[in-house]
């Protein structure tokens, strides 16, 4: 479930063009939690709403999010032609924006699964065996930042 962010204005400015209206600020906005939990749902909708703002980070700046990706780590980024770098970018921004905000453990099942996802939306695109070949490239990713994701102390989050 995809969590509703409340504006206070009936309007039809987008909550980066109010942003931006408003100035900067001293600290995150209030909203902060609520719009990290947002992009980090395993919907469509949530990766969408994600890369939009990945595309234009600066509309976000308020809100301190660390966008800085290793893409998939010390694994390939494309592996066999698959595309898994923007959900490995994304991924990474759940992690290392719920281990900030205190509430990795919490988010880690979720954000893992969010990956998943996104993988399995990659493969949607193909068919017949590359299609099974490229789930189960999504799977095996998928196991192994379930098994071996870190948690904010550097041990196995389990």
């Amino acid at each position: 479930m995809r969590p509703r962010l409340a504006l206070p204005l009936a309007t039809a400015l987008s909550l980066p063009a109010l942003l931006l209206l408003a100035g900067p600020a001293s600290a995150a906005p209030a909203d902060k939690p609520q719009v990290l939990s947002s992009w980090t749902q395993t919907s469509a909708a949530s990766h969408n709403a994600w890369a939009a703002a990945r595309a234009n980070q600066g509309a976000w700046a308020a809100y301190g999010f660390d966008w800085s990706t290793d893409y998939c780590s010390s694994s390939p980024d494309n592996p066999f032609g698959f595309p898994f770098s923007t959900a490995c970018a994304r991924h990474d921004f759940g992690y290392r924006n719920h281990k900030a905000a205190g509430n990795f453990q919490a988010n880690k099942a979720r954000v893992d699964s969010a990956f998943h996802e996104d993988l399995k939306r990659v493969c949607a695109r193909y068919s017949g065996a590359t299609r099974t070949s490229c789930d189960s490239t999504a799977w095996t990713y998928y196991q192994a930042v379930s098994i071996f994701g870190v948690s904010p102390a550097g041990a196995p989050a389990a």
